[in-house]
């Protein structure tokens, strides 16, 4: 991400948290009407929630997952 980018994303940052809590909510079921912008979230929530589970080795869980099969 460029510098220019960057502070975008910073201004952009700063305005969403000076709205109201029910322009927050209005803007937010905005994006997640916006099915590109939904799975955007829903993947950064899941790595969010999963970022402190122990990693494994991608041959370890494609052997596991072959098993299963």
């Amino acid at each position: 991400m460029t510098m220019s980018q960057s502070a975008t994303v910073e201004v952009f940052l700063k305005a969403f948290k000076t709205l109201t809590r029910e322009q927050r909510q209005t803007f937010l079921e905005g994006l997640l009407h916006e099915r590109a912008y939904r799975e955007d979230l829903l993947d950064v929530a899941l790595i969010e929630a999963r970022r402190h589970e122990p990693g494994r080795p991608l041959r370890a869980y494609l052997a596991e997952r072959t098993r299963r099969r």
